[in-house]
């Protein structure tokens, strides 16, 4: 499996879990996991300040630069980061 692969794989993975837990605002490590999100498409975000969950595995985040992202799993099963 190559590494981008992977690193798809374990972002999906997170947010999944992540959306089975606890609500973002409860759960400090979500923002991180959505931040990584963001960053291994090779989009910006510093740090996530807010997010929103849609629906499972599919969540509006807000950045402390400004950034606003919509990460959401498709039903290829791949992670999809758009700019808002």
């Amino acid at each position: 499996m190559s590494q981008r692969r992977f690193c798809i794989a374990v972002a999906a993975a997170a947010i999944g879990l992540a959306g089975a837990a606890a609500p973002a605002a409860e759960e400090p490590s979500f923002g991180k996991d959505l931040m990584a999100t963001i960053a291994l498409q090779g989009l910006p975000c510093d740090q996530v300040i807010a997010s929103h969950r849609n629906a499972d595995s599919d969540y509006d985040a807000t950045c402390k630069d400004g950034h606003r992202y919509h990460v959401y799993v498709n039903a290829q099963g791949r992670v999809v980061v758009e700019k808002r």
